[in-house]
């Protein structure tokens, strides 16, 4: 896990000094509507968020549906920095790309820009951040049902009465999301205590995320179910379990999934009981698809949304899955979507 991580940051810094990456083939598709029946279509992928398994099988996903439709998508890497993002976008205009796709990101800082790409007719898809506009269709993960699945999962394993922490940060659209649900969970099951909010969203999320839930949980000796919606905030809930020794105590329920995810849930003795989520990689495919549609001119849903699955640790663990690549081999709703397809588009490989 640890060598993955590590891999994924040093790419999102190789990415970081040469200002972007490209990934092309040439030719174009026959059969295609303009312009992707001559090739050489430019697309940009615009992140917020470099760290962690998820955004790095999102990106690879978006590249792969990228190569399939022949289009040149030039990769500008997440770097938790809104201004940055924002100049990024700049760069993607300047570049003279036929569609933008953001993923993630603060809504405030990127409207006014986003404004600028469609004005100079540019197509912007958004992936898990609300631009609040309706020429840019938002792709989700269905967040609400990614929460609700994972919070009916607690319910069944630990009733309705129990101290909870809670991981989450406002201002970010899939966990604003998902906290609308986790919010109605305690209003319709009052015996959930909340007995701490806390998390950090930044390039080492999961450490961050580890010492703030050390503190809560050694302060709160009562909470035995962490709600934390969003994998790298597990991922450190779990971290601080382990050094204060009390995995056997607690019982943690997420959102998203990556092959690091699932061995650490499966491994002996994890608090890591259940997640629920879609395939980053799909979800990646579906954002490219959604602006290939707009492209060509046709017609795209304002909400493109990917239906999750509920993976539990039994259930992990009884599968034999170990990673990704074997959940979508014995789960095959997890590893495709029919949203924003056309007949003209290839599949991703």
């Amino acid at each position: 896990m640890a060598i993955r991580r590590r891999l994924a940051l040093v790419s999102a810094a190789l990415l970081a000094s040469l200002g972007g990456i490209s990934v092309s083939c040439a030719g174009g598709l026959a059969g295609a509507p303009a312009p992707f029946d001559k090739g050489g279509v430019k697309f940009a992928l615009v992140g917020f968020i470099s760290a962690g398994d998820f955004f790095a099988a999102y990106q690879a996903g978006a590249e792969a549906q990228a190569k399939a439709l022949d289009v040149d998508l030039q990769v500008f890497p997440g770097r938790q920095d809104s201004a940055e993002q924002r100049s990024q976008i700049e760069q993607a205009i300047n570049l003279g790309v036929k569609a933008i796709i953001i993923d993630h990101g603060e809504p405030e800082a990127l409207q006014d820009v986003v404004q600028k790409a469609l004005d100079a007719g540019i197509k912007v898809v958004a992936f898990d951040v609300n631009i609040n506009n309706p020429a840019v269709p938002q792709v989700e993960q269905s967040d609400h049902e990614l929460a609700r699945l994972a919070l009916e999962q607690a319910a069944k394993d630990n009733g309705t009465t129990f101290s909870a922490g809670y991981a989450y940060v406002a201002g970010f659209a899939p966990l604003d999301r998902r906290n609308e649900v986790w919010q109605e969970f305690k209003k319709s099951n009052p015996g959930v205590v909340e007995k701490a909010q806390f998390g950090a969203v930044n390039a080492t999320t999961a450490v961050s995320t580890a010492d703030q839930a050390k503190a809560v949980l050694t302060a709160n000796p009562d909470i035995s179910v962490v709600f934390a919606p969003y994998d790298e905030f597990a991922r450190g809930v779990k971290l601080a379990a382990s050094d204060l020794g009390i995995s056997s105590k607690l019982k943690i329920y997420s959102a998203d999934v990556s092959s690091a995810d699932i061995q650490e849930i499966v491994a002996d003795g994890s608090p890591w009981v259940a997640t629920v989520a879609t395939n980053p990689a799909v979800v990646g495919a579906v954002s490219i698809r959604a602006a290939a549609k707009l492209v060509a001119g046709e017609a795209v849903d304002h909400n493109l949304v990917v239906q999750p699955t509920l993976l539990t640790q039994a259930g992990l663990r009884s599968a034999g899955v170990t990673t990704v690549e074997e959940l979508a081999a014995k789960i095959p709703a997890f590893n495709a979507s029919d949203v924003a397809t056309a007949s003209w588009i290839p599949a991703a490989k």
